[in-house]
Formats: C-alpha cells, structure tokens, sequence
C-alpha cells in the first residue's frame, strides 16, 4: 500500500482523535450505488472491503473515498437530440426552438442515464495524527478538493494547507542553477523549466541526463523549475511539484526487500506496507520541508 501522488495538508500534531467516533461521522456520508438518474455517486468505502470506513494501524489512518459516474458522452446525447427533433419537426410542422431544444436535451439525457455505463474510482486518504499529516492519493488538485470537502462535512477537523518559507520553484531552480540538491536528497534526470512570459515557453526533460550547461542557460534565459525529479535517503524516488504537491513516488527495492523480509499473507503485507510508507513518507516530507526553508508560522501565513 503506496501512495503514487500526495497533495499535503496540514493537522495539528499530535492531534488527538477519536477513531471510533470519526468513523461513525463517516458513515453518515457512506457510499451508496449511482441511482438510474442520476450521474454521480459519491461516499466513504472500506478501505479493505471489511465494512469499516476507516482502516487502523500503528496509529495510522487510512480512508477510501468512492465516486461512481455515469459515462455518457456528449456526442451520444446531441446525436440522439437531433434525431429527435427532426421527428418533432416533422410532427408540428416547424423547427423546434431554442428553449424546446433544450427540454428535449434534458429529456433525452434522463432517458439515456439507466442506460449509461458506470465506472467507479476510489481515492486513498492517509491520516497522520502522530506527525501532523493529512495526505489525499492525487495527481489532480481538483479530486482533493472533493475530498477534504466531504471530510469537512463529516468532522470539523482542525486542517490546513502546508505553507513553507521557500517557493518550491525557487528553490527547485537554485538546486538546479548550482547542480546541489539539498542534504539526504539528489537530483535525478526528469525536470521542467518553464519561462513566465506570455508565450510560458517550456522546457522538459524526460530520462535525460541533465546538461548542468545547458540548464543554467535556460535559467540565466529566465525560465524557472516547475518540476523536479529526485531520490530522498536512496529510498524514495518522486517529483516535486511547483505547487508543493509530490507526484510519481516509487519506493526503491531497499524498501520492498525489507518488507518482503518481514511478512507472509496479503492482510499482513498491506499493514506492513502502509506501516512502511508511513513511516518513511513522514521523514521525508520533514525533510522537504526543512529542505524548503521551514514551515510557515500561522500569523505570516495570514
């Protein structure tokens, strides 16, 4: 159980939550199936398929958020439109106009929607009470959003966003510009240097060494990094975001031998798992904060 994408927030820590009471806050807002007309569902799930909405260990938290939606395609609808309002045309003699246009579209989408094929997805939520973190499994700030939202909703939990003293894009640029990545990390072949001109030229490598020459002269150019590849402790490879949000961690083959080492059935290997990545993400999230200057104190963040 790996996070791939962490979009960070902030809780007190330690904070002292009731487990058992969040969890029944939880089930107020608890998944039920997408109904035939409507488009989306939304709700908490097991984690582990076992009916409980919030899976414990070591003082650990993990959430699943459900969301079920109807895929119809606009083209499906607007196709099934027309064919309708040509027979309507045909019956009264006239086209139809704008606002009849518009409830035969809305009635045909209700028609359509029984019909539609649903996919489901979950999002993974990871609560840190002992460190102070609250991670949500996403590449998409938008998808966190729905999550914090309806985890909002469910608890007043004292939550707020990670605020450090350093840009990341600042900072990111000057590792780069002096070819140093701050202590316990290195820098690995994967960047994005973007310019703040209109035109936002931009320059990406992908599994390509780093030209320190050649990097310098697109910063001396203007542009800065909006996006930085590197290892942490030689354990966890990830990019680092402009927007301090931390995409494509992949835990290196020290950590799954220790795991493997450690564990036998599935249930075991998950709970180690998540253990393990809580652990380390922990440890190098305090170091990419230090990394970046420290956090932010309250009244400056204001």
């Amino acid at each position: 159980m790996w996070f791939k994408n962490l979009q960070i927030f902030r809780l007190p820590s330690p904070w002292n939550v009731d487990v058992a009471k969040l969890e029944t806050q939880l089930a107020s807002q608890s998944f039920l199936q997408c109904p035939s007309g409507e488009m989306q569902s939304q709700g908490w799930a097991s984690p582990r398929d076992n009916e409980q909405l919030i899976h414990s260990v070591n003082r650990q938290m993990l959430l699943s958020l459900a969301t079920e939606k109807k895929l119809l395609p606009s083209t499906v609808i607007n196709q099934v439109t027309k064919a309708k309002a040509a027979e309507l045309e045909e019956q009264q003699g006239f086209a139809p106009g704008r606002k009849q246009m518009k409830d035969l579209k809305e009635r045909v989408t209700d028609e359509l929607l029984p019909r539609a094929f649903a996919i489901k997805r979950s999002t993974f939520v990871w609560i840190d009470p002992v460190n102070g973190w609250l991670i949500v499994d996403s590449s998409s700030p938008s998808k966190a959003d729905e999550v914090i939202k309806l985890l909002l909703k469910a608890d007043k939990i004292p939550l707020e966003s990670l605020r450090v003293k350093l840009s990341p894009q600042a900072a990111m640029t000057d590792w780069l510009a002096g070819n140093e990545a701050p202590k316990g990390f290195t820098i690995d072949q994967d960047t994005e240097l973007r310019a703040h001109t209109e035109d936002k030229a931009t320059v990406r490598y992908v599994r390509h060494s780093l030209d320190a020459d050649d990097v310098q002269r697109h910063i001396a150019a203007g542009k800065q990094c909006t996006k930085l590849a590197m290892t942490w402790d030689d354990k966890i490879s990830f990019v680092l975001t402009d927007t301090l949000a931390i995409k494509r961690i992949k835990p290196l083959d020290i950590l799954d031998e220790d795991t493997d080492k450690r564990t036998s059935g599935e249930d075991e290997r998950f709970d180690a798992d998540f253990v393990l990545m809580a652990s380390e993400i922990a440890k190098m999230l305090d170091d990419i904060v230090y990394a970046l200057g420290g956090e932010m104190p309250a009244a400056m963040a204001a």
